[in-house]
């Protein structure tokens, strides 16, 4: 039987994993981590229009991402750039993996 400091742990290690997989649980989202892991970076305007989904959506799914510590990212001058996070946890790395 587990104390309530180890409980605890693990119970915050289930909702990390929990996050990952729900931020995951997207195709739109898995053609990102897709193509970051193909192009190393990118911008938002070039990501969008590689998944054929709008700026703002598009922006909006990064953004779950990078709350996700799935991806990083850059403001550049006036755009702001995404790459694949190189922390990325064990299941975020097995599924971008097995996306190539």
């Amino acid at each position: 039987m587990l104390n309530g400091v180890k409980f605890i742990k693990v119970m915050d290690k289930i909702k990390g994993v929990e996050k990952v997989l729900k931020v995951l649980a997207n195709k739109r989202r898995l053609a990102i981590i897709k193509y970051l892991k193909k192009s190393k970076e990118a911008k938002v305007g070039d990501i969008s229009e590689e998944i054929k989904l709008s700026f703002k959506a598009t922006s909006k799914h990064l953004n779950l991402l990078f709350n996700a510590d799935i991806v990083e990212k850059e403001q550049r001058s006036l755009q702001m750039w995404y790459k694949l996070s190189p922390s990325l946890n064990h299941i975020s790395k097995y599924i971008s993996n097995s996306l190539e």
